[in-house]
């Protein structure tokens, strides 16, 4: 396990996914509104890998992925896509930033919302070029989202839309994925959905993804590793290293207990299950409880996403 940043104790690292490099932070901080966020944190993220980005409400999740989409500039140290620096525009990158109920009033069909972010100056398909329309319709195969593409986005259900999301940023073939609490919102039968249509495509493409959410347990039967944020300082390891009790107790900057019950894990502060209490009293890290729909690519889809160990271990961040 990686545990890296504010004073962070030296730990042993275990052997990691010897797959190349995809993301790779070297002693970074990042600050913002003039609070530390994360302090002198290093981890790398492989080729391949699913990460589930946990912690406390405020602990940085949505700071870090606008951080590697080239949007929150590095006070210090760097970061690196696929070997080169982080710029905004990165093609290599697909985003889906948090959602907003706005989405479900649409009456744009799905398909034309999947090829928006392909160019975000245009309005769907009919001004698309037929490689953008190829795009379109293998990334819509890719989600299962052919009978989706026909329908408008207002007769869709919460789960329905996650999945032409899902399609918009795999346009354009990225080689990672951020996707920032694509579960707020969904009952948990469309969470599962969810997030094994993520692992699927993961696995089909071979592609890494950093998959942010305030529970650990609907992505549990999904990881490879777990990115647990607090305090300023990262733990980067398999569930078994990183949800533990002194881990966790770091991280929070108070006791933690860790719970498993019949197959599920409950992080607990006492007698309060202490995701689903931040959950309740979320607002992210800009101050509001997350931005409007705008993924971006990068290429100029109509999203916004700008989108250690240096050793291939794994790492204690």
């Amino acid at each position: 396990m990686t545990l890296t940043g504010h004073s962070a104790p030296a730990m042993t690292p275990v052997s990691a996914p010897s797959n190349a490099a995809v993301l790779e932070l070297e002693q970074v901080t990042l600050e913002l509104g003039g609070r530390t966020i994360l302090r002198d944190t290093g981890f790398v993220v492989n080729q391949g890998e699913f990460i589930g980005v946990l912690g406390p409400n405020g602990a940085g999740k949505t700071t870090l992925m606008r951080a590697v989409l080239g949007l929150v500039p590095a006070s210090s140290g760097a970061i690196r896509v696929l070997g080169q620096p982080v710029e905004r525009g990165n093609a290599s990158i697909g985003y889906m930033p948090q959602t907003r109920s706005a989405l479900a009033g649409r009456r744009v069909r799905g398909r034309d919302f999947v090829a928006m972010a392909a160019d975000g100056h245009r309005w769907g398909l009919p001004h698309a070029d037929a490689k953008t329309r190829a795009d379109v319709e293998r990334v819509l195969d890719l989600v299962g989202g052919r009978k989706l593409a026909e329908r408008p986005l207002s007769e869709l259900s919460g789960g329905e839309r996650q999945r032409l999301l899902l399609a918009q940023c795999l346009l354009g073939n990225p080689k990672l994925l951020l996707l920032d609490e694509p579960l707020i919102s969904l009952d948990p039968h469309h969470q599962k959905s969810v997030v094994e249509l993520v692992r699927r495509v993961q696995r089909e493409l071979g592609i890494a993804v950093l998959f942010s959410a305030h529970e650990l347990n609907p992505l549990l039967n999904s990881l490879d590793r777990v990115l647990y944020l607090g305090s300023g300082v990262a733990a980067l390891g398999t569930v078994d290293e990183v949800i533990t009790r002194p881990v966790l107790s770091r991280l929070y900057g108070s006791p933690i207990d860790v719970m498993r019950v019949n197959g599920r894990i409950f992080v607990m502060s006492g007698d309060v299950e202490v995701e689903k209490h931040d959950h309740e009293h979320e607002h992210d890290e800009n101050g509001g409880h997350g931005h409007a729909h705008s993924h971006s690519h990068g290429h100029s889809h109509g999203h916004s996403h700008q989108h250690d160990s240096r050793d291939g271990h794994t790492h204690d961040v």
